[in-house]
C-alpha cells in the first residue's frame, strides 16, 4: 500500500499492510537542541521537521498550518494574544488577521504530484471557532464574552469561517489535503473548558458549514484538542467531525472506552509521552495497552503530544524500533 492509501484505509476501518508511523506533534524544540549533543545531525534544527522525520524514517506526512495572523504556515501568535477586549478592538485589529495565504498554498504544489503518487500524505490544520477567539481574548476574557459579549464571539467565528473557507478553495487549485485537523485545545485534563450550550450555540453552528465543504472534498476532519475529550467527543461527532487527537493518557482518556462508545471514531495519538525514558520493558507495556485499540481500526498510534526534552536520542529510536514492530498488526 502506499501511503495515502494506507491513511485512508485506518480512517475507513478496512484491512492494512501496517499502521502509518506517523508522529502528529513531532518534538519540542528543547528536545532537538538535547539531541543535536547526542548525535543529531545539527542542519537538522526545529524548523525543518519534516527532514529530521525523514531522518528517522517516519512516513512523509507533509503539515501546512494556516495562520490567521501571518501569511506563512509557520507563524507564532504571541502577538496578538489577548488584545480584544470588546467588539472595537477586534474592529480595530481585523484588518491586520486574516492573511492572503497565496504563497503559502502554492508552495504546496510539489507536495500535490507526490500526494498524487501516493509518496506523501499532505495535510492542512486550520484554527478552530474556540482556539481563535481565545486568542484574541485569552481564556478569562473570552469565558465572560460567552455571556456578556455574544455578539462579538459570532463576528470573529462568522470572519474565522470565511476565511477557513476561502483557504479551502484556493487550496482546490493546488492540493487538495487527504485530512485535516482543527486546532482548538479546549479541552483540559478535567474536560471541556466550555459547556455544551455553549459549544452549540458558538461553535456548532461554524462547525457544520466547514465540514460540509471537507465532506464535498472528501477531507477527513480530526479536531486538536488536549487533556480530557471524552465528553467533547459526542458534541463533535454530532457537527460532523471525523476524529480527535492526542488522547492524553496522563489526562485520563482511554482509547478503548471511547471505542466501544464511539465506534466510528478516528483517533491519533494515546501513547503515553511519559514512559519514553523508562525503558524497553515500560514501552513494550505502553504498546500492549494499545496493540487492542490498533486492531479496532480508525486509530493510528503516536506520541500523545509532542516528545519532552526528557528522552535522550536512544531512548527516541528505542521507541520508534518498538513502534515499528507493533504497526505490523
Amino acid at each position: 500500500m502506499n501511503h495515502v492509501e494506507r491513511f485512508r484505509a485506518v480512517m475507513n476501518f478496512q484491512p492494512v499492510d501496517r499502521l502509518p508511523r506517523w508522529e502528529w506533534a513531532m518534538w519540542w524544540d528543547q528536545t532537538i537542541t538535547r539531541w543535536h549533543e547526542e548525535g543529531l545531525p545539527r542542519e537538522l534544527d526545529c524548523r525543518r521537521v519534516f527532514e529530521i522525520a525523514q531522518y528517522f524514517g517516519l512516513d512523509p506526512y507533509q503539515q501546512f498550518w494556516f495562520s490567521t495572523t501571518e501569511p506563512t504556515i509557520e507563524a507564532a501568535q504571541h502577538h496578538v494574544e489577548g488584545i480584544v477586549a470588546g467588539m472595537d478592538d477586534y474592529l480595530t485589529v481585523k484588518s491586520r488577521l486574516y492573511p492572503d495565504h497565496a504563497k503559502a498554498i502554492e508552495a504546496m504544489r510539489p507536495w500535490a504530484k507526490r500526494q498524487g503518487d501516493g509518496q506523501a500524505v499532505a495535510w492542512a490544520t486550520l484554527e478552530g471557532f474556540f482556539w481563535f477567539p481565545r486568542t484574541l481574548m485569552n481564556i478569562e476574557r473570552l469565558s465572560y464574552a460567552f455571556y456578556d459579549q455574544p455578539e462579538l464571539i459570532h463576528a470573529i467565528n462568522r470572519d474565522l469561517l470565511e476565511f477557513n473557507l476561502g483557504l479551502i478553495r484556493q487550496m482546490d487549485r493546488v492540493c487538495v489535503p487527504t485530512f485535516m485537523t482543527l486546532a482548538e485545545d479546549m479541552s483540559y485534563n478535567h474536560g471541556p473548558m466550555i459547556s455544551r450550550k455553549v459549544f452549540d450555540e458558538f461553535l456548532a453552528p461554524y462547525y457544520r458549514p466547514l465540514i460540509g465543504a471537507l465532506q464535498e472534498r472528501n477531507i477527513l476532519l480530526i479536531v486538536d484538542t488536549d487533556g480530557d475529550v471524552t465528553q467533547l467527543v459526542p458534541w463533535l461527532l454530532a457537527v460532523g467531525v471525523s476524529g480527535v487527537l492526542p488522547l492524553e493518557r496522563q489526562a485520563g482518556v482511554d482509547g478503548m472506552t471511547l471505542r466501544r462508545q464511539f465506534p466510528t471514531l478516528r483517533m491519533v495519538g494515546h501513547f503515553d509521552k511519559l514512559v519514553m525514558n523508562q525503558g524497553e520493558a515500560a514501552i513494550c507495556r505502553e504498546f500492549e495497552r494499545l496493540t487492542p485499540l490498533m486492531r479496532t481500526g480508525g486509530f493510528i498510534p503516536s506520541v500523545d503530544h509532542q516528545t519532552p526534552p526528557g528522552v535522550s536520542l536512544e531512548q527516541y529510536r528505542l521507541y520508534l524500533r518498538l513502534l515499528g514492530e507493533y504497526m505490523m498488526l
